[in-house]
């Protein structure tokens, strides 16, 4: 009897999603710098030239803009084209073709058109990277409405939200926290699934505060609930979706705790942390009792490999956040 699941790294449930998307719906094509023999820079795509072909596994010239680009083309003429962008940094040639025209086109097309687009990049520091392949900029995404922004945190929803972003009838830009790739397993059907887009996950109740985060950050938010365990009750919400973000977890869980803190890897100016605090207080004022907290990266480029570990949020930093809300 065939295995049921296999225990994946979050870069092999890419894989895995990948291929068996392409094996569910012959429209999906994957396309980017290296995707094909080589198997991409991370080794996502690898094996699925081999299986697929160069008709739907496409290496692409190095030009970010003319991938998106042809990548709408296609997705508007009922293709479902998975571009990779090699590093989120190098992503900012093509933000005009994703903002500009695959966000809008149901909207500029009055509904006549759709863009079933996927935006693979790898985002965030830690791997020790040179500039430009650290970044964590999602912010400027979700500020685009049209577009959806997913950022998983496991090797099973990895695969899940994969597989309903490829479904979307539009445009989704899916942010893979590198520094994680390969630092854990998780068991991973290998049947075909969905996680659903737009919905977070409570990965630890809590009483006293709630934690918000996300992607790679989710691992030390965790870590820091359980050094305080018997101090402070943590709660730890994954909201796995930035857009649309699920406000009424958002706001349930504050509503229980009544604190609450956000941790991500991004510059504090301008982030998701200050977009989370607003919808609580729109939403549950009057159940909070101490200022939010944001645990964040800092307001600086992304420091090359002396300082990174001291810019990424970690386990102790966030323990100290936690503490500041929950003894206010």
């Amino acid at each position: 009897m065939a295995a049921e699941s296999e225990n994946l790294t979050l870069v092999q449930a890419v894989r895995d999603g990948l291929h068996t998307e392409m094996e569910r719906d012959e429209d999906v094509v994957v396309m980017g710098e290296d995707v094909g023999e080589n198997g991409g820079v991370f080794r996502a795509t690898e094996g699925l030239y081999d299986e697929f072909g160069g008709d739907r596994v496409i290496d692409t010239p190095l030009a970010e803009s003319g991938i998106v680009g042809t990548a709408i083309g296609m997705a508007a003429y009922g293709m479902r084209p998975v571009p990779e962008m090699q590093f989120m940094g190098f992503i900012y040639p093509a933000f005009d073709q994703i903002v500009s025209h695959a966000a809008r086109l149901r909207t500029r097309s009055r509904g006549r058109y759709t863009c079933p687009l996927v935006v693979r990049a790898p985002y965030g520091g830690g791997i020790r990277a040179p500039e430009h392949h650290s970044e964590s900029t999602e912010a400027m995404f979700v500020h685009q409405p049209g577009l959806k922004v997913v950022m998983p945190s496991t090797p099973y929803d990895t695969k899940g939200l994969l597989a309903s972003a490829i479904r979307s009838p539009d445009p989704v830009v899916f942010l893979e926290p590198k520094l994680i790739y390969r630092a854990f397993r998780e068991e991973v059907p290998n049947e075909s699934y969905e996680v659903p887009i737009g919905e977070a996950a409570v990965r630890r109740e809590g009483s006293d505060i709630s934690v918000f985060t996300w992607g790679a950050m989710t691992r030390p938010t965790m870590e820091a609930a359980e050094n305080l365990e018997g101090e402070i009750d943590v709660e730890v919400v994954d909201l796995r979706t930035l857009s649309p973000l699920d406000e009424d977890a958002i706001v349930e869980s504050f509503k229980k705790t009544g604190r609450a803190a956000v941790v991500h890897e991004a510059p504090k100016t301008g982030g998701l942390a200050g977009e989370i605090t607003a919808t609580i207080q729109e939403q549950a004022l009057v159940y909070q009792e101490a200022p939010i907290e944001r645990i964040t990266g800092f307001d600086t480029p992304f420091p090359l490999y002396a300082l990174e570990d001291y810019y990424l949020p970690e386990a102790a930093r966030i323990e100290d956040g936690i503490r500041n809300a929950a003894e206010f």
